[in-house]
């Protein structure tokens, strides 16, 4: 038996009665996406799905085509427009990060086709990220016109190394989940039939063990996050200041219009 909450929408939580909570990304059949309240509200389920009794490993997945997409057109647009739009994003994506890095219950991600922006922030950030063979993992910030602010400076160099890291982020290219865990993006990659069966195993192997024990563990490794706190600060800043520039307007409207962007030189 499990029961619901609901926390956005298609954003939802069913606590199962093994102690995981699967963080439920939808709608179900389409793209998940992030809006406005999607954004928002990914700042803050963690501590509150990690608050709820019996809780004791996240499990984040997807019932759409594929992971999440990432921001929204609409606020991608806010964010071209408005300074306060900026700010408020910047603060979401701040605790979005933090927030999983904080969270004492471990956190599984089963990643699905494509993992883009604030997606891909969330299924790279998990304790244990599991990804389908099919999957598609992009930052997507630089084709865009921006710089890759909402996670990647802090955890790509340590996950698959700096030379792979300024690869991947500056070519803006696609890495499917094979690669991604060849290269040491991801944890695990299975077949994608395979995919949801091998995230709960890990989710409910993790709830049954030891909780002061994983989340010391967790708490340890996560002080070399921590320790590049800076690097994420500043590129995230860097990230909002870009979306008042030239550059990510032409990349939005490229994105719009289906095209190559064209960006002019300084």
């Amino acid at each position: 038996m499990s029961r619901r909450i609901d926390i956005a929408p298609h954003l939802h939580a069913e606590i199962g009665d093994n102690g995981v909570a699967e963080l439920v990304l939808g709608p179900e059949g389409g793209m998940p996406t992030t809006d406005a309240q999607g954004h928002a509200a990914l700042g803050t389920v963690w501590a509150q799905l990690a608050a709820e009794p019996g809780v004791r490993c996240i499990l984040v997945r997807s019932v759409g085509k594929g992971f999440c997409a990432g921001g929204t057109l609409d606020l991608v647009q806010d964010m071209l427009g408005s300074e306060s739009a900026r700010l408020r994003v910047m603060r979401e994506g701040r605790a979005i990060v933090q927030g999983m890095i904080d969270c004492d219950v471990p956190i599984v991600t089963a990643i699905n086709g494509a993992a883009v922006g604030a997606g891909a922030a969330v299924a790279l950030l998990a304790d244990v990220s599991i990804a389908g063979h099919k999957a598609k993992i992009i930052d997507g910030h630089t084709k865009l016109g921006v710089a890759a602010g909402d996670h990647a400076a802090l955890i790509w160099p340590l996950l698959c190394g700096m030379a792979r890291a300024k690869y991947h982020l500056l070519m803006c290219s696609t890495l499917d989940g094979i690669e991604a865990e060849r290269i040491g993006l991801v944890s695990l990659a299975v077949p994608d039939d395979q995919l949801l069966d091998k995230a709960r195993e890990v989710a409910r192997t993790l709830a049954a063990g030891s909780p002061t024990a994983l989340a010391f563990t967790k708490r340890s490794l996560n002080h070399w996050l921590r320790a590049a706190w800076p690097a994420f600060e500043h590129s995230l800043a860097l990230e909002m200041l870009g979306f008042a520039g030239a550059d990510a307007r032409e990349g939005f409207a490229a994105l719009n219009e289906k095209r190559a962007p064209r960006f002019a030189p300084d």
